[in-house]
């Protein structure tokens, strides 16, 4: 079994400061795990409290009967190092340390890790945090988090240094049916880092693709040899921060770590397969696809548009990702000669011009299809006044891609 189950197929969980106090975290925490059947264990140090939502509490977890898989601590970063030994005691593998107050305020906090990194040593445990939001397994409704929201599941695992921008994407993924097999906050990474999770995501049949926000690496030899192997067959995909020097220092601030020379950085990532994104919006514009589509066997793409402007800015944008214009061949000419008008582009990208017909359009796009030298389409709509944009969509949907990955941009 490997050590990182016990975060994520967890039986019995321990939530240290459980309170029934109304938008504390560990009352968030305490409340997302209630009635997804997992058994439970508040823990709060206060006599008084002697249960949490109905669920008898204890004061420790040294005083719990039974086994704990998972413990999650939500309490001042100062008692940590105390409890994360008590876990230890109680040959509890698996910690989430959502506190925050560490390495990112300076030496005080660097001591309190030191104490944790002894400990985690001594009764060998892993531990993901501190200072995140904790994680999600949808498929299996864990929500060991203090992020109210009923994430869908699906097949992209997210991994994140920034608890606030997970609480975005998470907010995003809802409002966009995205679903997710893994949502991973890992804070300032005092133990259980990149490359411990995409081992372990490379073996888990939920997962299909990894999406990462990163602000700073360490151990980068483990991390490039986690993501070579595991993007031979699936992809990741990067939006890594701190680019510039102020940038960097920010996220210094955030994290606590050294983010690094960006060029770096950027080799690094081509070297291993990682696709890197600069924007939060080509961040979750990739999600979306890696959620609904196919993953293209190559790079040579057939651009379908009833405009070349937006035609000949995608075949920039292609070639210098190191994408190709696929060449089309005369078999594929012959058949676009006879479906469209005289003055179409005669070449890819492919103008079917203005006035195109979803009936066009969807011949355009099934013989662009059969063409054996394209890996992927890509169909751009502008609304022209006599563009039926929805007629259009609805004979997209009709169309059988016969495993090929078609995009679709509606302007």
């Amino acid at each position: 079994m490997n050590q990182l189950d016990k975060f994520f197929n967890p039986k019995t969980i321990a939530v240290i400061g459980a309170s029934n106090t109304p938008n504390s975290v560990g009352h968030s925490v305490f409340k997302n795990l209630v009635g997804n059947g997992f058994v439970l264990y508040p823990i709060n140090n206060d006599n008084k409290v002697t249960s949490v939502i109905d669920i008898p509490a204890y004061q420790s977890v040294i005083d719990v009967p039974g086994e704990i898989d998972l413990a999650v601590i939500a309490t001042p970063a100062f008692t940590v190092p105390a409890i994360v030994e008590q876990c230890g005691i109680k040959g509890i593998g698996a910690v989430i340390i959502i506190s925050a107050g560490f390495k990112e305020i300076g030496k005080e906090g660097e001591e309190l890790e030191r104490q944790i990194l002894t400990t985690i040593k001594k009764y060998n445990m892993r531990i993901i945090g501190p200072n995140c939001l904790g994680i999600l397994v949808p498929h299996l409704k864990l929500n060991a988090s203090f992020s109210r929201e009923n994430v869908l599941p699906g097949s992209i695992a997210f991994i994140s240094q920034s608890g606030a921008l997970g609480t975005a994407v998470l907010d995003w993924s809802i409002k966009q049916c995205v679903g997710f097999s893994h949502f991973i906050s890992i804070g300032t990474m005092l133990d259980v880092t990149y490359h411990d999770l995409i081992d372990y995501l490379e073996q888990d049949p939920h997962t299909k693709s990894i999406i990462i926000y990163m602000e700073s690496l360490r151990e980068s030899k483990k991390f490039l040899k986690a993501a070579r192997a595991f993007t031979q067959h699936k992809p990741i995909i990067i939006l890594k921060v701190g680019r510039s020097e102020e940038g960097a220092k920010a996220a210094k601030s955030h994290t606590g770590s050294i983010t690094g020379n960006d060029d770096i950085f950027q080799a690094a990532f081509k070297k291993a397969g990682i696709l890197r994104v600069d924007t939060l919006n080509a961040f979750f514009n990739l999600a979306q696809g890696l959620n609904t589509q196919l993953r293209p066997t190559g790079n040579r793409l057939c651009i379908v548009s009833n405009a070349g402007g937006p035609a000949v800015i995608s075949t920039d944008t292609l070639i210098k990702s190191g994408g190709i214009i696929a060449p089309l061949s005369e078999g594929t000419m012959n058949r676009l000669n006879a479906i469209l008008p005289r003055p179409w582009s005669h070449g890819n990208p492919i103008d079917i011009l203005g006035d195109a017909t979803d009936k066009r359009f969807r011949e355009s796009i099934e013989v662009c299809i059969d063409e054996s030298q394209a890996d992927a389409i890509l169909v751009i709509l502008t609304p022209q006044d006599m563009t039926d944009a929805t007629a259009i969509a609805k004979e997209l949907i009709k169309i059988d891609k016969k495993g090929k990955m078609v995009l679709a941009v509606w302007m």
